[in-house]
């Protein structure tokens, strides 16, 4: 059925762009999404940090010391990303040889 209350649909050719909209995504607006949701993740950081204050012992090979419980926690996600990282860096690498080679 037809809605008899719908906005006529503009006569454009579909060779044409249609017009823009004024409000579509841009990068600004892309920016300040990230920028609110890099805050927010700022404020969950610092709790996370404020809640575990209790030193911990730690020991890793041949290192052995006493570390807050928030900053071995961040060492290891530090670690944990740049593991990740590297792998799917060497991944794309590989890739990119694969595609110039054929």
């Amino acid at each position: 059925m037809v809605d008899p209350n719908a906005a006529p649909e503009p006569d454009v050719e579909p060779d044409q762009p249609r017009p823009q909209d004024p409000l579509r995504r841009s990068r600004t607006s892309g920016a300040f999404g990230a920028l609110v949701l890099l805050g927010l993740l700022l404020v969950l950081l610092i709790v996370f940090i404020a809640q575990n204050t209790q030193r911990v012992e730690v020991s890793f090979l041949a290192w052995d010391g006493t570390t807050p419980l928030a900053v071995a926690l961040l060492i290891a996600l530090v670690g944990g990303i740049l593991l990740t990282a590297v792998a799917g860096l060497l991944r794309i690498w590989q890739l990119r040889r694969r595609v110039r080679r054929s």
